[in-house]
């Protein structure tokens, strides 16, 4: 969380109140996204907060569409029957309950996620909150482009218990005629009596009304941020720097920090082909954007991808090493390369626009070298991902961007120590950290409490960013970044282990998110084992870095991110451990 350490007497934060937002608007617009969105965001500074979903709670309650009376979803023309009035009253009287049971308990914001559709009912209970002090906001959330109305159906609601079991097209029917059921009814917000924000096509325009104070500023803020295109997000840590336990040290990368880069593009590029065949998207009309520190292990690390697109670790057909070849042709013979020495040659690739200064310029790759080579494989496909029999390479737009604020928590006093030296040497900062780890600062340090506040800013270009993201950072940075996106509570932060050599995969989505791990990597820097290379260095995972190599937890426990489950508003304890491997 980024909001100021401190406790108030009635729990609120920035003398805002207690804050109601009623969504309105018709079906498949993407009001949950945007609730979800914005509830996870006000959590992270801070301030309580709460999405109660009428859907979700009618689900809980009576069950899904299979269960409910035939006329539960009619509107307009069709008359209900008694009983099924009586379950719809239920469903909203439960639903009211518990925002007031959440405001009761110290809560400051809830966003009631419903159509809310008709001036008459969300003026009413609006007017139910007001009298009691609580300011009320509506957020409409409109869509005219066919498109993403359609989308949002068969990415979400088809997905729903509502449909288990249907075919999806009768499915995208059956939800499009409650659509048109719901549309004879529905009025617009134009009350200018009441504050509103009105959301364009899930943040293409926003229209405000009577919005004041810091905190519905702030809503604002993020709202004008947001999309709900899809898009993929993956974590990796830097490879192995040449000195790896001094934060004052801007040391490169180790040869073995080189052989990670290569395998890391050869993981990202293998798994990104597959996550967009799946979704029936064209690699090649995606950008891929990488962000990193301005720390040389972090930014070089991400080098292979705007260097030469092949590597010697991809798997050719004749499951041979593919070497790299400047001027190669075709027939030409290939000789082989280290990572050190190919950054030597003319590079080929393509071109990373917006590039900061000391990123190496690239031209285009050559025809020569890129006829008769593609990137390949479906999902769960044993087809090679490069293959010499296929015509052309598949190369996304790859841009790589330097970011300062991703600098890794700077460890102070404990610099260059195990964690058993720092209990040693300083008992009394150890006990203090121990009792809390999140906010602690250490002498001459940072707590994770404040790299969290230097990360804001990235937060929001994280929301804003609609291309598919890489972001090679430092572990602290890493945990910081996903606990966010999970919605894991700050104190759970520093306990969040991220292990080099292992690709975390993070997909947005309404009601939560998706994430994987895939283990890609074993060599030196992953474990303790690894070894002295031919110049005498120590390979092996460095004790000494305080802050890169252990997760931090005063129960002892580890969180490993996972794979498969979906995540919302996820703590410690729903988290499993379990790894896939590409």
């Amino acid at each position: 969380m980024v909001a100021p350490l401190y406790v108030t007497a009635s729990g609120l934060l920035f003398h805002a109140g207690k804050i109601l937002v009623l969504t309105v608007g018709l079906p498949a617009r993407g009001k949950t996204h945007i609730s979800r969105a914005l509830e996870r965001y006000l959590r992270w500074t801070g301030v309580k907060t709460q999405v109660i979903s009428m859907g979700d709670y009618r689900r809980k309650t009576l069950g899904g569409a299979q269960k409910l009376p035939p006329d539960y979803f009619s509107y307009g023309m069709c008359a209900r029957s008694p009983e099924t009035e009586q379950l719809r009253k239920s469903v909203a009287n439960g639903c009211e309950q518990l925002i007031w049971e959440f405001f009761d308990s110290g809560g400051q914001v809830v966003i009631y996620d419903a159509n809310n559709g008709t001036r008459a009912a969300r003026e009413a209970m609006a007017e139910k909150f007001e009298n009691k002090g609580i300011h009320i906001i509506f957020l409409e959330s409109c869509c005219d482009k066919q498109e993403v109305i359609e989308r949002n159906i068969r990415s979400v609601k088809i997905s729903s218990p509502d449909y288990k079991g249907w075919d999806p097209d009768k499915a995208v029917e059956d939800y499009y005629g409650r659509i048109k059921d719901r549309e004879r009814l529905y009025e617009p917000v134009e009350e200018l009596n009441w504050p509103y924000i009105r959301i364009f096509n899930v943040g293409e325009k926003i229209l405000l009304n009577k919005i004041q104070g810091y905190l519905q500023s702030r809503i604002v803020f993020f709202l004008m941020n947001i999309h709900n295109r899809f898009r993929t997000i993956w974590f990796a840590r830097s490879g192995q720097s040449l000195i790896e336990h001094s934060y004052k040290a801007d040391s490169d990368l180790s040869p073995a920090g080189w052989e990670y880069a290569e395998k890391l593009k050869d993981t990202v590029l293998s798994r990104r082909m597959k996550v967009l065949q799946e979704r029936g998207i064209d690699p090649a009309q995606r950008k891929l954007v990488i962000w990193t520190s301005t720390r040389r292990r972090a930014h070089h690390t991400a080098w292979p991808f705007v260097s030469s697109p092949l590597s010697e670790d991809f798997d050719v057909a004749d499951n041979q090493p593919l070497e790299i070849f400047p001027d190669a042709k075709p027939d030409a013979p290939r000789r082989k390369l280290n990572p050190n020495q190919t950054l030597k040659l003319p590079i080929h690739g393509v071109v990373a626009r917006d590039a900061p200064v000391n990123t190496p310029r690239l031209k285009p790759i050559s025809d020569a070298l890129a006829d008769g080579l593609v990137l390949g494989g479906s999902s769960g496909s044993s087809t090679p991902l490069l293959s010499a029999k296929q015509p052309k390479v598949v190369v996304p737009e790859i841009k790589v961007v330097e970011k300062t604020q991703m600098l890794e928590i700077n460890p102070g006093i404990w610099d260059g120590l195990t964690p058993d030296q720092a209990k040693k040497y300083y008992p009394e900062d150890w006990e203090r950290f121990t009792k809390d780890p999140y906010s602690y600062r250490v002498p001459r340090a940072e707590s994770y409490h404040d790299l969290s506040v230097r990360l804001e800013p990235i937060l929001i270009e994280l929301e804003r960013e609609s291309e598919d993201l890489l972001i090679i950072g430092h572990a602290s940075v890493i945990r910081c970044l996903l606990a966010y996106l999970v919605g894991l509570p700050a104190a759970e932060i520093p306990a969040i282990e991220i292990a080099r050599g292992d690709l975390l995969e993070i997909v947005p989505a309404s009601y939560g998110v998706h994430s994987r791990a895939f283990h890609f990597w074993d060599g030196p820097g992953r474990t303790g084992e690894g070894g002295a290379g031919a110049d005498g260095l120590t390979l092996g995972k460095d004790q000494n870095n305080f802050y890169e190599n252990y997760a931090e937890d005063t129960k002892g426990k580890r969180i490993t991110f996972t794979d498969g489950d979906v995540f919302g508003n996820a703590f410690a304890d729903q988290l499993h451990s379990m790894r896939r491997d590409l």
